[in-house]
């Protein structure tokens, strides 16, 4: 007796058998659009639910066999999905317009390695003082070039007006403006909120974290998890913004 079953492509009900899988399952074709299915399938397409918490459990300091196993993945499909979404983060910051004016800029370096302990990539970060966004970014080495990439990876408006401070590491001398350019202690509080930003990246990205297990083994989904994070993070600034800039505006009644 023909089983009354659906299409999973198209919906038609014209089904015929089609011999069996290589685990033994009774496998059908429809007639209509040629699809191949098996009723009650071990595998299920992901609902978007599930990918909606996967993509917000990225951005905290769970690992990827933390989120397997609580949502009951398979961790190679999770890998995979991973893999997928890195590749498709935009590496460049979002920035809200600003006036030229009283731009201030805070640079840091924070270190990480990919696959192991040896192989070291600094990641190399820029905020605005103001409003605290993530104005640019880079992970290379802690070379002049890595330097030279971060400045590069600032929107124009801050390289031509913004002053900027660093620690004393050589590399920012031989690349930023001398007369913009400001070398300064820890302990002077002109670089506070570019080192506070590298602990909060270190508590909200797991492979950030010092002598954890969950470390990059590929450095494309490392620099993606980055700018995944940097993304996100300055959404929340916008938002926060807008939320500001909307009670100022709004009218007050007695």
């Amino acid at each position: 007796m023909k089983p009354y079953l659906l299409c999973p492509s198209c919906d038609s009900d014209d089904i015929m058998k089609n011999g069996t899988t290589r685990r033994g399952k009774q496998n059908y074709k429809c007639r209509d659009c040629g699809r191949q299915f098996v009723e009650n399938p071990q595998w299920k397409p992901k609902d978007k639910d599930t990918c909606a918490l996967i993509d917000c459990m990225l951005l905290e300091r769970i690992p990827l066999a933390g989120i397997a196993r609580v949502l009951q993945l398979s961790e190679s499909w999770l890998q995979q999905y991973v893999n997928a979404s890195y590749a498709e983060v935009p590496q460049q910051a979002e920035v809200v317009a600003k006036p030229t004016c009283r731009l201030v800029v805070q640079m840091d370096e924070l270190c990480s390695f990919v696959d192991e302990k040896g192989n070291k990539h600094w990641g190399w970060l820029a905020i605005d003082r103001a409003s605290r966004e993530i104005i640019g970014c880079h992970v290379g080495n802690r070379s002049a070039q890595s330097a030279q990439a971060l400045w590069q990876s600032l929107p124009r408006q801050y390289r031509q007006y913004a002053r900027i401070y660093t620690d004393h590491w050589e590399a920012y001398r031989s690349v930023l403006p001398s007369k913009r350019h400001f070398a300064v202690d820890k302990d002077s509080g002109l670089t506070s909120h570019i080192e506070r930003l590298n602990n909060t990246l270190r508590q909200r990205i797991s492979r950030l974290v010092r002598r954890s297990l969950s470390f990059s083994k590929k450095l494309e989904n490392h620099i993606g998890a980055i700018w995944n994070f940097i993304h996100h993070y300055n959404q929340k600034i916008r938002e926060k913004l807008q939320r500001e800039q909307t009670t100022d505006f709004s009218p007050s009644f007695t």
